[in-house]
C-alpha cells in the first residue's frame, strides 16, 4: 500500500514537472472591464411644425450593443428628437425608424419627412444645383411622437465592434435580432417602456418592421401601438422575377401603366389617372393573370387579345411585347419606355428621367431617380448637419447606402421566398391593439402599390382586425416625400394615424 502511494506521488511530481499547467489549480482570469460606451452629442433646438414651435432635445452617437458578459458587439449609431418640457413620458410616444436596402442608413426618412430639417429641393422633388441647402421642416412629425433614427450595423457610422465579424449583422435574422436589441436597451436606458411605441420603416425597412413585430413581442414582450410601412415589401415573391413565378408580372403592371400616363406614352392618353389604374388592375387579375396561368396552352387569338392590352396599358410596341411572351420585366421597362426618345425611367421614382451611352442597351446604366436626384442632396444634407447642428464629429464615411452588408443572409428561408406578412398577422393577433398604416407611391417600381394590396389582401387576417390596417396613396415614387403635395398629405395621413392608434 505504502509502495503504490509513493508511486503516485512520484507520477504526480513528474507529471507536473512536463505539464505544470496540467495540473496546476486553475483560476478564472478576472474580467477586463469594458470600454465605456463613446460620448454622446446632446443639443437643443427648436422647430414650428403645425403652427406650434416645438423645443426638443438633440441626442446623437452610439448604443453600444454588447454579449452578456459586457463584451461590445457593435457600436449602433442614432439620432433621437425628445420634446422638451414633458413631464410624464409615458404620455408621450416614441417612434423607432429606419430604412432599408439591405445596407441603407436612415437618411431618407430622417431628412426628407419625420425629422425636424430636412434637404431642399424642388416641389416636385427635383435636386437644386450644388451646394444643397438644409431647411426646417415644417412637417416633421415631432409635434406627434419623439423619434429615433437608428442605423444597422455597416451603414452610417454603424460598425461591428473590433474583432466581431459583420456576419453577426448582415442577414434577416441577425438584422432583426440586433436592431431588436438596440430597441429594447434604447427603451430601457431612457425609461420609456410605458410610452407608446411606433415603428417606421422604408422599403426593405418595412421587411424589417414586420420582422420586429413579432421579434419584440416573442423575445422582450414589447409590444407596438402602430407601425408605418412606407413603400412596403412583405412577401418577396410580389417582386422576384424569375422563371416560373408570374405573380410580379400581374403586380407591376399598374405602376408600369401610371408611369407610361405620366409621360404621356400611351397610345391614347387617359384624363383620369384613377380611373385608368382601376381599369388596368382589373386586366391585371382578371384576363392577364388568367393568360400567365395557362402558359403556352394559350390560344394564339386570346395572346393577340393580351398584348393589345398591354400595348395600350404600357406604351411598349406589340412586337416588343410578343418577344418578350407578353412577360414585361422591371428592368426591360425602364430601358424600353421611353427608348425612341433616348430616355430612360427611374425604378425608385418613375417620374424621373435618365440619358445613357448606349441607347440600344437592355437596361438602364443607372437609377435616375436615385443617382440624379436624391443620392447627392441627401448625402450633403446628413454630413453637414451632423457636424453644424448635432455638433457630432466622426472621420468615418457616413455609408448612405452600401454594399458593405453583402452577402446578406436569407438562410432562414432556403429555397422559398421571404415573407414576413405572416409574422405581422401573427403579431397583430397576440396584439389586437396593433396598427399598421401603409404609404404607397403610383410611380414606385421598387415596392409597387399593387403588390402591396396583394400581400395584405393574402394575409388572413381575422374580420376584427381588418380595420386595424389603412393605406394612402401619393402621386409620386418610393420616396414619395421628396414631392411636396405628396409630403404635406402624408403629414395629414400620419396625424390621424397616431390619433386613432394611441389609447383613447
Amino acid at each position: 500500500m505504502r509502495k503504490n502511494l509513493v508511486m503516485l506521488s512520484l507520477l504526480w511530481v513528474i507529471a507536473c514537472w512536463i505539464q505544470p499547467d496540467l495540473y496546476a489549480q486553475k483560476t478564472e482570469e478576472p474580467k477586463k472591464e469594458s470600454p465605456e460606451d463613446p460620448p454622446l452629442s446632446v443639443t437643443q433646438h427648436q422647430v414650428v411644425a403645425n403652427g406650434q414651435t416645438i423645443s426638443y432635445t438633440a441626442t446623437t452617437g452610439y448604443l453600444m450593443l454588447r454579449k452578456e458578459n459586457n463584451k461590445p458587439r457593435a457600436k449602433v449609431f442614432f439620432i433621437a428628437y425628445t420634446r422638451e418640457g414633458v413631464s410624464d413620458p409615458s404620455q408621450r410616444p416614441l417612434t423607432f425608424s429606419f430604412n432599408g436596402g439591405p445596407g441603407s442608413s436612415s437618411v431618407w426618412l430622417h431628412m426628407g419627412a419625420l425629422g425636424p430639417k430636412r434637404i431642399m429641393m424642388t416641389d416636385q422633388g427635383e435636386p437644386l444645383p450644388p451646394p444643397y441647402e438644409v431647411v426646417d421642416n415644417e412637417y416633421t412629425w415631432l409635434d406627434k411622437t419623439d423619434l429615433v433614427f437608428i442605423d444597422p450595423v455597416e451603414t452610417g457610422y454603424s460598425r461591428p465592434a473590433e474583432g466581431v465579424d459583420k456576419k453577426e449583422f448582415t442577414g434577416y435574422e441577425e438584422d432583426i435580432e440586433s436592431v431588436g436589441e438596440f430597441i429594447r436597451l434604447y427603451t430601457s436606458r431612457y425609461e420609456r417602456w410605458l410610452s407608446p411605441k411606433f415603428l417606421a420603416g422604408e422599403s426593405y425597412g418595412t421587411t424589417r418592421a414586420a420582422g420586429l413585430s413579432g421579434y419584440l413581442q416573442d423575445r422582450h414582450g414589447l409590444y407596438l401601438n402602430g407601425i408605418m410601412l412606407i413603400s412596403s415589401i412583405l412577401n418577396f415573391q410580389t417582386a422576384r422575377f424569375t422563371p416560373g413565378n408570374d405573380l410580379p408580372y400581374i403586380l407591376f403592371l399598374p405602376t408600369y401603366a401610371a408611369i407610361a400616363h405620366y409621360h404621356q406614352q400611351l397610345p391614347s392618353q387617359r384624363p383620369d389617372l384613377d380611373a385608368f389604374l382601376q381599369e388596368v388592375e382589373a386586366f391585371a387579375l382578371g384576363d392577364y393573370a388568367t393568360a400567365l396561368m395557362l402558359g403556352d396552352s394559350l390560344p394564339e387569338n386570346k395572346r393577340n387579345e393580351i398584348i393589345s392590352h398591354l400595348h395600350q396599358y404600357t406604351g411598349l410596341s406589340e412586337a416588343y411585347l410578343r418577344k418578350t411572351n407578353y412577360r414585361i420585366e422591371i428592368g426591360r421597362f425602364t430601358k424600353e419606355l421611353m427608348r425612341e426618345e433616348g430616355k430612360t425611367v427611374g425604378r425608385l421614382d418613375g417620374r424621373f428621367t435618365g440619358l445613357d451611352y448606349d441607347e440600344a442597351g437592355e437596361n438602364f446604366e443607372f437609377d435616375p431617380s436615385y443617382n440624379k436626384a436624391i443620392y447627392g442632396p441627401y448625402t450633403a444634407a446628413i454630413n453637414h448637419y451632423l457636424r453644424a447642428d448635432l455638433k457630432y464629429e466622426s472621420d468615418l464615411a457616413y455609408e448612405i447606402l452600401t454594399s458593405r452588408v453583402r452577402p446578406w443572409n436569407y438562410s432562414n428561408v432556403q429555397n422559398e421566398y421571404l415573407n414576413v406578412a405572416e409574422t405581422l398577422r401573427n403579431a397583430m393577433a397576440k396584439n389586437p391593439f396593433l396598427k399598421v398604416h401603409v404609404f404607397n407611391g403610383y410611380y414606385d417600381l421598387a415596392t409597387p402599390y399593387f403588390a402591396t394590396e396583394y400581400t395584405f389582401s393574402h394575409m388572413m387576417l381575422d374580420e376584427s382586425l381588418k380595420d386595424n390596417v389603412s393605406m394612402s396613396y401619393y402621386e409620386s415614387g418610393h420616396m414619395m416625400y421628396i414631392h411636396k403635395p405628396s409630403l404635406q398629405i402624408m403629414k395629414q395621413q400620419v396625424d390621424t394615424f397616431f390619433d386613432n392608434a394611441l389609447p383613447q
